[in-house]
């Protein structure tokens, strides 16, 4: 059974005004950074050991959304992780520490 958690992103959040303007989306960059912070503090892992294996982006997530990250074990080793906002998936990837 995967682990999760919810993360918020306030409709004020920094990086929402230069990404992009009219158009606002939380950058990728912050959407794993976040996931994979709140993974690693969950599993008690140090996120310095760990090595992005896969990372991709499928919807982008907008200031004010909530992002559910579920992880789990992966078959080859490390952790495999999703995040969705209201069931759509928005990213996947796989870590190893």
């Amino acid at each position: 059974m995967p682990h999760q958690t919810e993360i918020h992103f306030p409709a004020d959040h920094p990086t929402a005004a230069g990404h992009f303007p009219g158009n606002p989306v939380i950058p990728g960059a912050v959407l794993l950074d976040t996931a994979l912070t709140a993974i690693a503090a969950a599993e008690g892992l140090i996120l310095g050991s760990c090595r992005l294996r896969a990372a991709k982006f499928l919807h982008p997530v907008r200031p004010g959304e909530r992002m559910r990250v579920e992880w789990q074990a992966a078959p080859a080793g490390g952790i495999a992780f999703t995040g969705s906002v209201a069931g759509k998936p928005v990213m996947t990837g796989s870590v190893t520490s």
